[in-house]
């Protein structure tokens, strides 16, 4: 096998290394700071009925009613923003109606907006509701229906819900909003009775069902939270349920517990991540709380408690906490943490371990999309960018193979002397390299310093909420999914739809093309089943390439074509890397 090839397999096997391995590595080598430790007041195998801070759990709802329905028959207090739309429901102060307004389900011009956020008894049910638990004094639940002063929450103009017990406690829900998805929830107790009252305020995420996205190593889909020093994307829909997880899961949440999981933690924040949409409550920063997450069937529960709060007679205690619903706008998600003061709140968004070179990445192209206005021609830019800056590097990796190859014959002929030598044989080529000043690593070295750049860009395109429904040209509606058009059923006149794995599209043909014309570029190896595998896997990663974004796929054929530019510059100024490296016998 000749150099270059060696250093295709090495650079192949070291990625696969560092993509695979790396997390199992940092987890044995690397450990993080401790986490607080499970709660174990509650059975993994019983179905939890409180946590210890006496949270209660929601259970699904037995039938699933028409959502219409379920919301015209409770009071409500509408909500209207530039971002979101819903209602609060007054029958156990739940924030369980919310579509986003800025984002569409498809991209059919007549699509409905994003559903977040829908009430217990419906399909898919997903709300927050937030309380009190309290012994020896009675305090709202589920059931209670509140009053309100107003009939409308808008940004700068909030609404206060009130509800008195009958000792004369009264308990009230100050809500906020801002233009965009932040909600502010302020509970106050105030105590009109006699004696003294005792209180834990809490917050409650509940969902029902699993989401279309499914969880991966690469991007954590599900219960996510921050507590104590960095975010947990340990915990999955199956580990709250008590069952076995997939094998990357089983890995790399090794360390999680079937069923609940609890945190003791100063502030911090938790909730639920899909692929585009997050669910967070965000206590108060200052707050010691109880925060974890656990299941009932196929309902799913994160909540959190503060300590408990006395409160004297004629005193009122206060306590407030946001609550994000929305979607994980990069610049928006930096904003809340950065002016609200959100511990690792950017950690919403699963960047992984390469996030010091996938943030600045996002932010240049969304800075390129804004000056251009389509984000297909910004990913090319960006790639032109990326591969300018790389050049380079690519530069002294040609010509350090170069010098590696103009060598070969003396190397050959140091291993037909010291054949029967081979500590000798080591020496004189070691020599060897030093007279020539050769780096037998010089090769593949430069080659490893653009895996992270290269995952990066991989990551970036495959997390953006920004580049969803965005158009490109002609056909390319959405660059967040697969090319739409396939010659196999004749680009939609023949009325089937292909199965997946046949579901071709033209980009991904486009890329297959621009890839085979870049492995043509190389030099011919003379070993005929080297030839064979280089001749197929052009058209073996087209079929693996075509399932995935457009946006992805325009990256990789903006960078085939670039390569195939710099191949033909850099084969002009070292034209002895085309000539076939001989056949050893």
């Amino acid at each position: 096998m000749n150099q270059e090839n060696r250093n295709m397999v090495l650079f192949l096997a070291v990625a696969a290394l560092i993509l695979v391995g790396w997390p199992i590595i940092a987890r044995t080598f690397l450990p993080a700071p401790p986490r607080p430790a499970v709660n174990k007041s509650v059975s993994a195998t019983d179905k939890p009925v409180t946590s210890a801070a006496g949270t209660p759990v929601v259970d699904a709802a037995k039938a699933v009613r028409d959502r219409n329905l379920v919301l015209a028959e409770t009071p409500r207090v509408a909500i209207t923003t530039p971002s979101l739309k819903g209602s609060i429901n007054l029958k156990g102060a739940r924030l369980d109606d919310l579509v986003l307004l800025q984002q569409r389900e498809t991209i059919d011009k007549n699509s409905p907006p994003v559903r977040l956020l829908s009430p217990s008894g419906t399909d898919h049910s997903y709300f927050a509701g937030f309380g009190w638990a309290g012994d020896g004094i009675a305090v709202p639940d589920k059931n209670t229906v509140w009053t309100a002063d107003a009939a409308a929450l808008t940004p700068g103009k909030p609404v206060t819900l009130g509800w008195t017990n009958p000792q004369g406690v009264r308990f009230q829900l100050k809500f906020t909003v801002d233009q965009n998805y932040m909600f502010s929830i302020e509970q106050s107790v105030g105590n009109g009775s006699a004696a003294v009252v005792t209180a834990r305020p809490y917050g409650l995420v509940s969902r029902t069902g699993l989401p279309t996205h499914p969880d991966s190593w690469v991007n954590h889909v599900g219960p996510i939270g921050v507590f104590g020093n960095g975010a947990n994307y340990d915990i999955g829909y199956p580990n709250l349920k008590g069952t076995d997880r997939s094998f990357f899961g089983t890995v790399f949440g090794a360390n999680v517990k079937p069923g609940p999981n609890y945190f003791d933690n100063k502030g911090g924040w938790l909730g639920f991540g899909d692929m585009y949409w997050l669910t967070a409550l965000i206590p108060d920063q200052d707050a010691q709380v109880h925060a974890g997450f656990r299941a009932a069937g196929d309902t799913f529960q994160a909540d959190f408690a503060t300590t408990p709060v006395v409160v004297q007679p004629g005193k009122v205690a206060r306590q407030t906490t946001r609550f994000f619903a929305g979607a994980k706008e990069v610049r928006l998600i930096d904003k809340y943490q950065d002016q609200g003061n959100i511990v690792n709140f950017d950690k919403a968004i699963d960047w992984g371990w390469f996030r010091i070179v996938e943030k600045p990445i996002f932010y240049y192209l969304d800075f390129l999309f804004r000056l251009v206005g389509n984000f297909g021609v910004a990913i090319i830019l960006l790639t032109i960018t990326i591969r300018g800056l790389l050049f380079p590097i690519a530069q002294r990796q040609f010509a350090s193979m170069a010098k590696m190859k103009a060598i070969q014959p003396k190397m050959k002929a140091l291993q037909e002397r010291y054949k029967d030598d081979k500590p000798r044989q080591q020496q004189e080529i070691m020599a060897l390299y030093k007279t020539e000043g050769v780096n037998p690593l010089g090769g593949c070295g430069p080659t490893l310093l653009q895996i992270p750049i290269m995952y990066a860009l991989y990551k970036v395109l495959l997390l953006s909420t920004e580049m969803r429904h965005q158009p490109f040209i002609l056909w390319i509606r959405d660059l967040s999914a697969p090319d739409p058009l396939t010659p196999i059923n004749l680009f939609g006149l023949l009325p089937f739809t292909p199965p997946v794995f046949l579901a071709i599209g033209i980009i991904p043909i486009l890329l297959g093309i621009s890839m085979y014309f870049q492995f043509k570029l190389n030099p011919a190896p003379m070993d005929e089943a080297q030839k064979q595998v280089f001749a197929i896997m052009p058209w073996m990663l087209m079929f693996v390439m075509a399932p995935f974004a457009v946006g992805l796929q325009l990256y990789w054929i903006t960078s085939n074509a670039l390569t195939i530019l710099q191949q033909r510059l850099l084969y002009s100024r070292h034209p002895e890397m085309l000539v076939p490296t001989p056949k050893k016998k």
